[in-house]
């Protein structure tokens, strides 16, 4: 049999859809008004640091090295082979300690040479010495020989003269003794001058041949040192370096043997950052770290320039070297600049420079969030810069690199 259906009332699916389409228009306006969701940091993933107000040293860090203050290097004198090591690298030695012996025919050959040669000069300086002496004596003999003919020539002029007042001579006879006599007067003064030249040559040419003989004689002991100097000796009392020779081994003149420095002078050379350096001046105060303990010194010499951009710094170091401080150690340098007084500072920014304006991120009162702020830097250190506007003293903010934030006005720490 047939069932009577009763038909639903509309009214209740017409309220029911209109609730819906409300609650819609309302969720979607919500929305709209929340705005982008904010970026996100782990805060493990950040530097936080304090605003604080006080004293802060400004500082001035680098790396380095230690090196010796005394550095003596020993090079080959000549070129020659390796024959004998008695030293090994590492090893304390004292001055004139025999370290390696070289060898090198050619260079004995070339001394003997060059002695030979010293020889054969000296004989030459003795036998000029000698043929001009015999020269001179033999000069004189002519020259005496002239001045009696000349006495005789000039006896006999005049005795022709007075026997020609006497009639008893000839004119003719008069006269050729007159020229007989004045000849032997030219000769005799030309003898007496070529003595002369003779005598005053005589230092010249003697002098011409001892300096030959002087320069032959520095040639020949430059030799002999050259030769001397295979048997390498130490030139001072230290340690030995950077000797690494082998037996055989042909060694280049000019090469470096080795080295010999003092291990308790040692001094650090530190390469600090250009940008850092114009801050550094003469005494100031250091403290090496050997990371073995931390030594104090002064600044004692600075780069007047630069090098692939950073600035050599010598510390002279004035307490006592810790222990297992050695030459060519790495350690770090920390240069006092300044002491500033009633400062407000923080921990350096990445991206800090001095006197410049930049934005940070200041944390918020519950420390869930950071907004960004703008603030003016002033000097700043190796870890800390001087905060002179934007920040109060208690301020939270964080000082590592935001870089990839910089859209944002704030963040959410996680």
């Amino acid at each position: 049999m047939d069932i009577v259906r009763t038909p639903p009332k509309r009214h209740a699916r017409t309220l029911l859809v209109v609730g819906g389409g409300v609650a819609l228009v309302v969720a979607i306006i919500l929305l709209s008004r929340l705005g982008p969701a904010l970026p996100s940091v782990e805060r493990a993933a950040v530097l936080v640091d304090s605003v604080r107000q006080g004293d802060v040293v400004r500082e001035v860090r680098a790396v380095g090295t230690l090196v010796p203050e005394q550095l003596r290097f020993i090079t080959a004198q000549a070129s020659a082979r390796v024959e004998r090591v008695h030293v090994q690298a590492g090893q304390l030695v004292t001055a004139g300690q025999l370290l390696l012996e070289l060898s090198n025919p050619d260079l004995q050959l070339q001394t003997m040479q060059a002695e030979q040669q010293v020889r054969q000069a000296e004989s030459a300086l003795l036998m000029l010495q000698t043929t001009l002496r015999g020269a001179v004596l033999t000069q004189q003999g002519v020259v005496a020989t002239t001045r009696t003919q000349h006495i005789s020539a000039t006896q006999e002029s005049a005795g022709a003269d007075s026997l020609m007042r006497l009639k008893l001579v000839a004119t003719f006879e008069a006269s050729n003794r007159r020229a007989a006599a004045d000849e032997m007067t030219t000769r005799l003064r030309v003898e007496q001058e070529r003595l002369a030249l003779l005598r005053g040559s005589i230092d010249e040419q003697v002098a011409m041949q001892v300096s030959q003989v002087t320069q032959l004689r520095a040639i020949a002991a430059n030799q002999r040192t050259r030769l001397t100097a295979l048997l390498v000796r130490a030139p001072e009392s230290g340690v030995l370096q950077d000797l690494t020779l082998q037996l055989g081994q042909w060694v280049p003149e000019g090469t470096t043997l080795a080295k010999v420095v003092q291990p308790e002078r040692l001094k650090a050379v530190l390469r600090i950052p250009e940008s850092q350096a114009k801050d550094v001046q003469l005494n100031q105060i250091a403290g090496i770290d050997t990371r073995n303990g931390v030594v104090r010194g002064h600044v004692m010499r600075k780069d007047p320039s630069a090098q692939q951009g950073s600035v050599t710094i010598d510390v002279a170091l004035d307490g006592a070297l810790p222990v297992g401080a050695v030459p060519d150690l790495s350690v770090d340098g920390t240069i006092q600049i300044e002491r500033m007084t009633n400062v407000r500072y923080t921990g350096r920014p990445a991206t800090a420079v001095p006197g410049s304006q930049t934005t940070l991120f200041r944390l918020t009162a519950d420390g869930r969030e950071a907004e960004r702020v703008t603030v003016r830097l002033g000097r700043t250190s190796s870890s800390t810069v001087e905060i002179l506007d934007g920040l109060n003293a208690g301020d939270r903010v964080i000082v590592s690199d935001m870089s990839a934030y910089l859209a944002a006005a704030r963040v959410r720490l996680k």
